[in-house]
């Protein structure tokens, strides 16, 4: 198996668990992985929060913890990767807002290469507008926006994934071993046991 290069888009108080988990194993299976954010460099950090099902209404949020970035956004360039990845959280909700954001997401697209988002990171594939006629999975709350954005909101189990071709989307962090296996599998990645 090749080494893929991957970037993960970041944001302060993006999610804890879909921050820490896919940037690990995706790092454990032998993938470079470069996490960045808009308006910081490799070497600052982005705060986390953990967001957990508690039998409330919605999700609880509570702080988590310092995640540090490896490389810097203002050089981040879709050519020099092989794929993409966009944990949820409340960052999404103002990354989707940034235009450098949204045109290197169409970059990636673009050249139909994988894109795995989990949770709220359905809000910037919305508003990067590449979901149009895909069937894509998202936390519940962002089912609205997934369909105004002409996608088709793919309501599974909270450990569940979905891929539609390029596209490797999830509900929410109980569903990272289906998440990361079906985008592994998109990558081309093979574990032999």
């Amino acid at each position: 198996m090749t080494a893929k290069k991957i970037l993960m888009l970041v944001g302060d108080y993006v999610e804890d668990y879909e921050t820490m988990v896919p940037f690990q194993t995706l790092l454990a299976v032998g993938h470079n992985v470069d996490a960045v954010c808009p308006d910081k460099n490799a070497g600052d950090t982005v705060r986390t929060a953990i967001h957990d099902f508690e039998g409330d209404q919605t999700y609880s949020e509570k702080r988590g913890h310092n995640f540090t970035l490896n490389a810097d956004f203002a050089t981040a360039r879709a050519e020099n990767y092989d794929a993409l990845v966009i944990p949820g959280g409340r960052a999404p909700e103002y990354l989707r807002l940034n235009a450098q954001v949204i045109a290197l997401v169409k970059d990636f697209h673009a050249a139909n290469k994988p894109i795995a988002a989990v949770c709220h990171g359905a809000q910037i594939l919305a508003a990067a507008d590449i979901i149009r006629d895909r069937k894509i999975s998202a936390y519940p709350a962002c089912a609205p926006e997934v369909k105004l954005a002409g996608g088709t909101y793919m309501e599974i189990e909270i450990d569940a994934a979905h891929t539609d071709g390029n596209l490797v989307t999830a509900p929410a962090w109980p569903a990272h071993p289906q998440w990361m296996a079906q985008f592994l599998k998109v990558l081309g990645t093979r574990i032999e046991l």
